[in-house]
């Protein structure tokens, strides 16, 4: 008889621990995937980050080499606008980028072979090779900034965002009539 109770009570013993492990593997699933979803978003805004940075690097080079090269005035005001509109994005991005322990690398050197070819380019070619780089790097910059107000929440960036959105607008308004009128 005494065998019997000890096999039933190691029995019920057994069982417990076994349920008992098993609610433990859901809290942990859960944190889990949890840690995941927040990777995803980091790596998200990591390439925002990442990203614009590298576009606006971009168009600041460019945009001082027309202030050099270019033989039109509105064309170098513009680019001197936009070097200064970039410059205050870039510097907003690093400080964010900073305090979320983000480093800005450059990744993408593609730009330098835009580089060469605005550098290389002379007279009315010149102006338009810019414009058109400048336009096709601010509307990248456009897409970047909506992409990441729709999958983040974060509200440093949000703000970012509407802080800077609507001067790209502005400037993009503003290259795209130039470039019409330089046709």
């Amino acid at each position: 008889m005494k065998t019997a109770y000890f096999k039933v009570f190691f029995s019920f013993l057994l069982v417990i621990c076994i349920t008992s492990c098993r609610k433990i593997n859901p809290i942990e699933n859960t944190l889990k995937n949890q840690a995941f979803a927040k990777n995803e978003r980091e790596e998200t805004e990591v390439f925002f980050f990442i990203s614009t940075a590298n576009i606006t690097k971009s168009i600041i080079s460019k945009s001082q080499i027309a202030q050099q090269k270019s033989s039109d005035i509105i064309v170098q005001e513009l680019s001197k606008r936009i070097e200064v509109q970039e410059n205050q994005l870039l510097e907003e991005l690093n400080k964010m980028a900073t305090s979320k322990l983000i480093v800005i690398t450059e990744i993408n050197a593609t730009h330098k072979r835009d580089l060469y070819n605005l550098i290389d380019a002379n007279g009315n070619d010149f102006n338009a090779i810019y414009l058109d780089a400048a336009s096709e790097g601010i509307c990248d910059q456009i897409e970047l900034l909506e992409t990441i107000s729709r999958e983040t929440n974060d509200k440093a960036i949000l703000e970012f965002v509407l802080r800077f959105l609507p001067e790209q607008y502005k400037l993009l308004r503003e290259t795209e009539r130039l470039k019409k009128q330089n046709e």
